[in-house]
């Protein structure tokens, strides 16, 4: 990087907020080394660093925790890294309407425990709450368990501010629930991956906390049967706020050593109580054991729980699909890695048809061709049921023999033309999304 240009960056974010050499280790992705990385105390200073990046044309990478880098490819020549760590400020909390604005690098578990200390959360629940940024799971759509029931990221947000590729600060929405009119242009920004502009700021709505909450494990000998018992649970007048579907692999990582049914309930102790011994009754007729509750930490581990199968992961895919389709994918995709040597383990939010498998390794690396052609005949499985596969983590030998994202179809035409509006000189993490965008 010239050093002129380094000096600007310097001059406008503070020298120590400037990181260069082996100070950028936390920021190398696939192999890749950033050339600095950068860490903005201000709306006005992203603003300025993305506009020094444009004028230098330099790829810039948005970082918020860093727990999705691995999603997509990396860009390909070196750039800055544009880290949103010290925007971490809870803007506004407006408790009787249910609202709060904050700054987009502030973590998931501190706006949850600012919140908290008013009676209110917002209802989502990223794997790693701890590491995970607001703007992060905006950028990324990311959800977890709870999504069954609250929804994901762009169902709670309704204000943003983004600042666009040329520096240019844009806001959209506003601070209160009912306020659009026209083109909804917060939604737009959700799940771009940083492609299309950086969320610095962000308003959404807020939940009351709910009195009880618990989380049920009923064990079944069959995955096949634990199928049956979603689908019962779907039919039912029951309404949980989660409802996850584990193999063998995934359940013996949360101690169940079998197929499990794990869901969730929150409101009253009351109607907690009754639902839970309602999901009882409709699994031992499925063919369940009786349901035993789980610690209240088991809900993070929930998100993770195909991955945390293994000790080493050769490559990490997520599916969606039918909810009435998630168990036979779950079966016929571990009996084509069995047939192919090669372990697996999976897990589903069953009731909105989200699925995630690990492929597993040993001390000894797998062949990425072998790999690869398991990736490639999962999504293939989900796709024959009108579905499509992510593919969330793989070492770049695999990535090479398998597209991370699924063909979006006619739809990449408009996705081009919105990136080349938004982003006509390609500097936002150019060629990391869907179609190379």
């Amino acid at each position: 990087m010239p050093d002129a240009l380094l000096d600007k960056l310097r001059a406008t974010v503070g020298t120590q907020n400037v990181l260069t050499g082996v100070e950028l280790s936390p920021y190398v992705i696939e192999g890749r080394t950033p050339e600095a990385a950068v860490f903005p105390g201000s709306v006005d200073e992203v603003a300025a660093v993305i506009g020094l990046a444009a004028d230098a044309a330099r790829p810039v990478t948005p970082w918020g925790g860093g727990t999705a880098a691995s999603v997509g490819m990396p860009a390909a020549p070196a750039g800055l890294v544009l880290g949103l760590r010290r925007l971490s400020r809870l803007l506004e909390h407006e408790p009787g309407d249910l609202t709060a604005s904050v700054e987009a690098g502030m973590t998931v578990e501190a706006f949850q425990t600012a919140l908290r200390g008013r009676g209110q959360w917002v209802s989502l629940d990223p794997a790693d709450a701890r590491l995970a940024t607001l703007g992060g799971v905006l950028a990324t759509n990311a959800s977890g368990p709870r999504r069954h029931l609250y929804g994901t990221a762009r169902d709670l947000l309704i204000g943003v501010t983004v600042v666009t590729a040329d520096g240019t600060v844009v806001r959209g929405g506003g601070k209160v629930v009912k306020n659009v009119a026209g083109y909804d242009l917060p939604k737009l920004f959700v799940g771009s991956y940083g492609t299309l502009g950086v969320i610095v700021e962000a308003t959404v709505k807020l939940r009351p906390l709910p009195d009880h909450e618990r989380l049920v494990c009923i064990p079944f000998e069959r995955l096949k049967d634990a199928g049956a018992a979603v689908r019962a649970l779907l039919a039912s007048d029951l309404i949980p706020n989660a409802i996850e579907l584990l193999d063998a692999p995934a359940g013996a990582a949360l101690g169940a050593e079998s197929p499990a049914l794990v869901v969730g309930f929150d409101g009253l102790r009351e109607q907690v109580d009754w639902q839970c011994a309602e999901l009882n009754r409709l699994a031992v007729a499925c063919g369940g054991q009786e349901g035993r509750p789980l610690p209240d930490g088991t809900w993070p581990r929930l998100e993770t729980a195909a991955r945390a199968a293994f000790p080493v992961v050769a490559a990490v895919m997520s599916f969606s699909v039918l909810p009435s389709q998630v168990a036979d994918l779950m079966e016929q995709g571990a009996g084509g890695a069995r047939a192919r040597g090669l372990a697996s383990a999976w897990a589903a939010h069953a009731g909105v048809g989200v699925v995630r498998a690990a492929v597993g390794s040993d001390v000894r690396p797998k062949e990425p061709s072998a790999i690869a052609a398991v990736l490639r005949e999962w999504r293939e499985l989900a796709r024959a049921g009108g579905g499509h596969g992510t593919l969330e983590w793989a070492p770049l030998a695999v990535k090479s023999q398998v597209p991370v994202w699924d063909d979006p179809g006619a739809a990449v035409r408009i996705m081009e033309r919105i990136k080349a509006q938004l982003d006509p000189r390609n500097i936002l993490n150019p060629g990391r999304f869907v179609a190379g965008i």
